[in-house]
């Protein structure tokens, strides 16, 4: 590792986690900025961080800090990212990167001009078990991949005025759970090449649920189903020609799978050991990509690249459901 020195950008729930896999992985945490000292003081008690910062812009001029968690809520990922980035930090930005891809290609530009990090935390990607089931993939063992499907559903707050619901917080279920399924499929398949999306609205405008079929690359087809109102297994299948991969619930934190083949055969078992809930994986990749200079990313499960063609993706799922955001009206 690079001894890269950790800011986190707002305490929330995410940022919790987050902090405590930090930590767990004994990553150097050396600062927090929230919009209030009170809830600086109390972060940086909790997980024990030498500076608590009242504002953001304090964080990012932090001398002592070299790369910013930002874990705000979606429509601010933007400019708190681009708040770090001005002030000669790298970031890593929670996921969906950011609310469209116009600010995307913005993070991106603004990455390169100053030589920096700007990187999705998409966790999932970085997994242990993710990682086996690409060197899977490579090795040939599935045959063609045919088809890829994966549902993320939880039951949360029924609250209009909840984030989750909320679209001047980029509520809805596409950003928040359904990102993980298009993520994984644009890991495994790449690009769409035809989006077909469905969804159902609630009262405020945002999407309840939403479902996508995608056409990739040689007539391979994805499925997914996200819901912010109900629970489902939460499993994923990659189906090829020769065997398939079908991983248990919950597909996207540390799990198992199994590769089975066309015969039935079991050909390979794998169970997921990890301690903590498993973010500290992507931290890893962060430092790991500015120790060998690869800024731009190219060499991560999820390059900056990937995660603005990704963010296209979402805003033409959005056009055809009809979800706009209030910012871009």
């Amino acid at each position: 590792m690079t001894g890269l020195r950790w800011g986190i950008l707002a305490t929330g729930g995410i940022a919790t986690a987050f902090a405590s896999d930090l930590r767990t992985a004994g990553l150097d945490l050396a600062a927090v900025g929230s919009r209030s000292q009170e809830s600086a003081d109390e972060f940086a008690a909790r997980f024990d961080i030498p500076r608590a910062h009242g504002s953001y812009i304090d964080l990012a001029e932090d001398p002592e800090v070299d790369i910013i968690y930002v874990a705000t809520p979606h429509p601010m990922h933007h400019e708190d990212a681009r708040l770090a980035l001005q002030n000669g930090k790298h970031v890593l930005v929670e996921k969906a990167f950011t609310l469209n891809r116009a600010e995307a290609d913005d993070l991106r530009s603004l990455a390169a001009e100053k030589g920096l990090l700007a990187m999705e935390a998409m966790w999932t990607r970085y997994l242990p078990h993710m990682v086996r089931l690409r060197e899977i993939i490579a090795e040939g063992t599935l045959g063609e991949i045919r088809s890829v499907s994966a549902d993320h559903t939880q039951s949360l707050s029924t609250d209009p005025e909840h984030r989750i619901n909320a679209l001047s917080l980029g509520g809805g279920a596409l950003l928040d759970l359904g990102i993980y399924p298009i993520s994984f499929i644009w890991d495994v398949l790449g690009a769409p090449d035809r989006i077909s999306a469905t969804a159902r609205l609630i009262e405020t405008g945002a999407d309840a649920e939403v479902a996508t079929t995608m056409i990739h690359a040689g007539g391979a087809i994805s499925t997914s189903f996200s819901s912010s109102r109900t629970v489902g297994p939460n499993r994923a299948v990659v189906l090829g020609t020769d065997a398939r991969i079908e991983i248990d619930r919950i597909w996207y934190t540390p799990t198992s799978f199994r590769v089975i083949a066309a015969d039935g055969t079991l050909l390979e078992e794998y169970d997921s050991q990890v301690e903590g809930r498993g973010m500290q994986y992507q931290a890893f990749a962060a430092e790991g990509a500015v120790a060998a200079g690869d800024v731009s990313g190219a060499l991560l499960p999820l390059p900056i690249a990937q995660s603005v063609e990704i963010m296209g993706t979402l805003d033409e799922i959005r056009r055809q459901i009809g979800v706009v955001y209030p910012s871009e009206s």
